[in-house]
């Protein structure tokens, strides 16, 4: 399928060049002078040449990559006994676009076990269109470490929505539930759908992590399926610090900022259009939130971009593993 779009991408750049030198031609010959053919020739070919060496090098090399991204965080709710407590925030693993390299997925669970965390936070899809995607990586996503373990949501594509197996409604529902009860008793994570949890350190100090299904709630990007409850997730949470893990970032700008008090969010799904050049992304055309750090007064979203694909294509866009640093008392930004 990337060989068929790659070609077809290919050989459509090159007709541009072809069709401005047919248009200038006909006015060449109205006008009376003659448009020579070669430069639009060696043009349509370094077009094409380079596109296929991006796309070659997304395909081979850009979607294998992995960055660290190291983010200190602080705010007046964070009890002192959570100070340097470490958050790693990953998403988007789209399981699939790995290609069955057992050896990748283990690099990524090598590369967050060794940054030691307190707590794993996952921001959904981690399956493109279902949950045997996940089956050949069960032993490694198991062996995920850290010291209150791994907390999850749902993302768009966790609900089944494209799968080819789950057609009606009731078939999709119980390939969720199946999926959820992958994640909570073959994985040991735990799966917040539309609620929260406590984390209470030894001194009996509290945080609270809340979860809400996929819900996107505006009008940025692609309309795919809203499930999400944050007044039911927010439930018995309403204290303290607390961290709200919800897949699509414009979720933040709808419903979180400005309209609740949650200090810090953490979303994925825009996976930075999985194209980054000279910082800029066209998922910004779609998104008001793309990737990285936004502070809106007191309160902190987080766009992590991604581990995997939904098309096996990287360029820019690094996938990332993110880290996040508590800090109960104003600390340098970065």
């Amino acid at each position: 399928m990337m060989l068929l779009f790659s070609f077809v991408a290919g050989v459509m750049i090159a007709l541009v060049p072809h069709i401005l030198w047919l248009l200038s031609s006909i006015v060449g010959r109205v006008g009376g002078f003659r448009v020579s053919y070669p430069p639009f020739g060696w043009c349509a070919l370094g077009l094409v040449l380079l596109f296929w060496s991006v796309m070659a090098y997304g395909y081979f090399i850009g979607r294998w990559r992995i960055s660290t991204t190291e983010m200190e965080y602080s705010h007046s709710s964070i009890p002192e006994s959570f100070g340097s407590f470490r958050i790693v925030h990953i998403s988007d693993l789209h399981l699939s676009t790995f290609d069955d390299r057992l050896e990748h997925v283990q690099k990524i669970v090598d590369r967050i076990n060794a940054l030691e965390p307190d707590l794993v936070c996952f921001t959904g899809d981690m399956v493109t269109t279902g949950v045997e995607e996940a089956v050949p990586y069960t032993s490694m996503l198991k062996s995920l470490k850290a010291r209150y373990g791994v907390v999850s949501v749902l993302g768009n594509h966790d609900f089944l929505i494209y799968s080819h197996t789950h057609r009606t409604p009731s078939e999709r529902e119980n390939g969720v539930n199946e999926f959820v009860d992958y994640q909570k008793n073959t994985l040991g994570w735990k799966v917040l759908r539309n609620e929260n949890i406590s984390i209470i350190d030894e001194s009996g100090s509290t945080i609270y992590v809340i979860g809400v299904d996929n819900i996107n709630g505006s009008e940025q990007g692609f309309r795919t399926i809203e499930r999400g409850d944050l007044a039911k997730a927010m439930t018995d949470a309403v204290d303290g610090f607390r961290i709200l893990l919800s897949h699509d970032p414009a979720h933040w700008s709808h419903q979180v900022v400005g309209k609740t008090d949650i200090p810090l969010t953490l979303s994925g799904h825009t996976h930075a259009a999985q194209i980054k050049l000279f910082g800029w992304n066209p998922s910004s055309l779609m998104f008001d939130h793309t990737d990285g750090r936004y502070d809106i007064g007191d309160q902190t979203l987080y766009v992590n971009i991604g581990l995997g694909c939904t098309a096996p294509f990287r360029f820019g866009a690094t996938p990332e593993i993110t880290l996040i640093t508590l800090h109960p008392s104003p600390h340098p930004s970065e």
